[in-house]
């Protein structure tokens, strides 16, 4: 662990993440929280699917979120610098309660699709005030030193928790209906804004008016762009948020038409379709399991753009598994890699972000990042409808190693840019 940091100096804090009691209590809210997110995210595109059986609306729909989400995110990180971390954390998560849990009841009298796209951009945009702030509360609850490995943990147990979510989701939402998942969903907010009350409001202090300087006094364009100067200050940093940005438009509506593609193509049920992006998510804690001892073995280059480069693979893949079995195994395998290239991304920002700029960052990176993902996801939609799932996934993945290749190019490649 680490101590509370003034400027940008940073002392070691002795003691093991595992005895820290405001990390621990941290941990399991968050798990709990994204154990609840993974009903959501099988129960929306199936309540899309069963109304309108259109893998376009349901692009258009994850586009439209999104766009409220690169909205939003200008704005995030301001908000995560100026006010306290641990309050607005609270608030992002009691929104989310209110706002999901509106949809089952106006669903109770009828189906209302236009629903969903009044809901869903309100959420999204709190959750990308929620996901900033949460990097930067991370950055000081673990520490620079212990910042990989928190990430790797948060990671991991949100991957065990997203095993068991998408099953039971299916599961609940063939037996229920998918307003049925939406409704746990919205409770694992409560279950979130608890775990962050319980912790000390101590720990998500970062610097005092006087240390923050400039940024305090009352000049909201320039924090605004305060986090996007320092980004592309950085040469690594830089190259990561333009290589990823071009990622998130093949990716972001992945999902989407692996969904499509074991309903319509394969013809499985709701429950098949759960227990597939379970058996995914295993990927995804394995990656995060590993990703420390990976980044210390090969160095950030190295098991950035590997990762990249299997994932790639693994979309490729995607386009030709005839099986379900198959398109199960070979989600793990992608969700591992995401994992891996993701926690060395975010743990490289919060290592070389001075604290009192670490959320203004965050939301330039992800507001610049996911930009294009909207896009992509309401493309990936048509293209899956119009001209089948596995031209989508060979197209996608091909770019995919496309980007992988242009990193060996960049900065990127270093061991250890940390150190610069």
């Amino acid at each position: 662990m680490i101590s509370l940091r003034i400027g940008t100096g940073r002392s070691p804090r002795p003691g093991s993440l595992w005895r820290d009691r405001d990390f621990l209590i941290f941990w399991c809210a968050q798990t709990l929280s994204v154990a609840g997110d993974s009903f959501a995210l099988i129960a929306v595109p199936l309540l899309v699917l069963n109304v309108t059986g259109s893998a376009t609306q349901m692009g258009l729909l994850t586009g439209v979120a999104g766009t409220a989400s690169v909205a939003a995110g200008v704005f995030a990180g301001v908000l995560a610098d100026r006010f306290d971390r641990r309050r607005l954390l609270i608030a992002c998560d009691v929104i989310r309660l209110v706002l999901f849990a509106t949809i089952p009841v106006v669903w109770a009298f009828g189906t209302h699709i236009w629903l969903l796209y009044a809901v869903l951009p309100l959420a999204a945009a709190v959750g990308m005030v929620f996901q900033v702030t949460y990097v930067a509360a991370v950055g000081g609850l673990a520490g620079e030193g212990r910042v990989t490995e928190a990430n790797g943990m948060l990671y991991a147990t949100a991957a065990a928790a997203g095993v068991l979510g998408p099953t039971l989701a299916g599961v609940v939402a063939g037996r229920f209906g998918p307003t049925a998942a939406i409704t746990i969903n919205a409770a694992s907010f409560a279950l979130s804004a608890l775990g962050v009350l319980l912790t000390r409001s101590s720990r998500y202090a970062v610097a005092s008016a006087e240390t923050a300087g400039p940024a305090r006094e009352g000049r909201p364009w320039r924090e605004l762009l305060a986090g996007a100067e320092f980004l592309f200050r950085q040469p690594v940093l830089r190259t990561l948020t333009i290589l990823l940005s071009f990622f998130i438009f093949m990716t972001l509506g992945l999902t989407d038409i692996v969904i499509y593609r074991l309903k319509h193509d394969l013809g499985q049920s709701d429950s098949v379709v759960g227990v597939v992006l379970g058996v995914g998510a295993v990927g995804t804690m394995a990656g995060s399991m590993l990703v420390a001892r990976v980044r210390r073995s090969l160095g950030f280059g190295p098991s950035w753009i590997g990762a990249q480069v299997v994932s790639g693979l693994a979309i490729l893949s995607l386009g030709l598994a005839g099986s379900v079995w198959g398109v199960a195994a070979i989600m793990a395998l992608y969700l591992a890699c995401v994992s891996v290239a993701g926690i060395c991304s975010m743990s490289l920002r919060q290592q070389v972000t001075p604290p009192h700029l670490l959320g203004r960052v965050t939301s330039a990176f992800w507001t610049i990042h996911f930009s294009l993902g909207p896009v992509g996801a309401a493309v990936l939609g048509w293209g899956a409808e119009h001209r089948g799932a596995t031209t989508v996934f060979v197209v996608a993945g091909a770019s995919c190693l496309v980007l992988a290749l242009v990193a060996l190019l960049t900065p990127v490649r270093q061991r250890h840019p940390e150190r610069a």
